[in-house]
């Protein structure tokens, strides 16, 4: 994982007695004999971001839309805030802070001109709407541009723009369609950036579509992996490497060793240990070595193992940490057992 991915990394999510700020059960879009959504299946709960990822056409838009009351499901049904989007658009509307994939603003007015523009749609006026108006342009890092022009604005400093009009009204759950297309990626990391901030702080739910792999792994708590209108698979990184994975786990561990004979000690003493199935030694000598662990829910064990290894045989342990598949290797597996009825390729 890249440095800027390390620092965005999320942690884990409770949602143990909490209620979905989305849910979803047996939503379906069809158009005509095209079944753009299929059956979905969906919580996402206040105090997370929740990717969807899929390629282009996989049906995340599509979900979106149903989910802000712009398309009518065919089959199935959605609760958003705790309310039916199909019945309640509006309120659902209110409530909700959606950036679209093609955000648009009026280019010769300013930055705060189109924010006060949005913030009277949505009923604040006078001193109210200054203030939000503030609070957003200083939250995404606008404050001082927000009286220029848009059509100054760099493609990032709309898409930040187009966060602080999603968040304009207070909304208690952002809905972002592909935020960091087209943008550079120093813009990306300030975007991702600034979404975890806005959960930490706001303790807002973050609904993010995406077809950016590594993005959706820096900055989600949890994903769901959409291919042809179905959801896949779901779950943190870590649910979804065990879902998706070969059976086993992997775990890098760094050793200082001066000699040859020291190095052949910690091989044996690592081949030794129970359920590890392979042991690399490093390549150049000074790097980590790696083992494959099976089954996969061994690897807690192992991690404990291999500490009162390097106990008992004298070694230096330097680094020691469990290895997850990038998100391309599970979406990969997920795509291909989807493919041949959920049976492993």
């Amino acid at each position: 994982m890249s440095e800027v991915g390390a620092a965005l990394m999320p942690g884990p999510v409770a949602t143990s007695g909490r209620e979905p700020v989305i849910w979803t059960r047996g939503l379906t879009k069809r158009y005509g004999s095209l079944t753009a959504v299929d059956d979905l299946d969906l919580e996402v709960y206040p105090g997370e971001i929740f990717g969807l990822l899929g390629q282009n056409g996989a049906g995340k838009t599509t979900t979106i839309l149903m989910l802000l009351g712009l398309s009518e499901p065919t089959d199935g049904e959605a609760e958003v805030m705790g309310l039916d989007p199909n019945y309640e658009p509006r309120e659902v509307k209110r409530r909700v802070g959606y950036l679209p994939d093609a955000v648009g603003f009026y280019g010769g007015m300013t930055g705060r001109q189109n924010l006060r523009y949005t913030a009277r749609l949505n009923g604040l006026r006078d001193a109210k709407a200054e203030a939000a108006i503030d609070e957003v342009l200083d939250q995404v890092g606008l404050t001082d541009r927000a009286d220029d022009p848009v059509e100054t604005y760099s493609r990032g400093m709309r898409q930040r723009l187009g966060i602080a009009d999603a968040l304009v009204k207070a909304p208690d759950l952002l809905i972002l369609d592909e935020p960091t297309t087209a943008i550079d990626p120093l813009g990306v990391v300030e975007i991702l950036d600034l979404l975890r901030t806005l959960v930490h702080e706001r303790g807002l739910a973050i609904l993010l579509s995406s077809h950016l792999l590594t993005q959706v792994q820096s900055v989600c708590d949890r994903i769901g992996i959409f291919a042809s209108g179905r959801l896949v698979g779901q779950g943190t990184m870590a649910e979804l490497a065990s879902a998706f994975g070969d059976g086993t786990a992997s775990i890098e561990v760094g050793l200082e060793l001066p000699t040859p004979a020291d190095i052949e000690r910690a091989g044996a003493a690592l081949r030794a240990l129970a359920d590890v199935e392979s042991v690399a030694p490093p390549q150049d000598g000074s790097g980590s070595w790696h083992l494959t662990i099976r089954p996969a829910d061994a690897e807690g064990r192992v991690r404990q193992d291999i500490l009162l290894a390097a106990v008992e045989h004298g070694l230096r342990l330097t680094a020691l940490r469990p290895l997850v598949p990038s998100l391309d290797d599970i979406y990969r597996s997920a795509v291909r057992r989807s493919d041949t009825g959920g049976k492993p390729a």
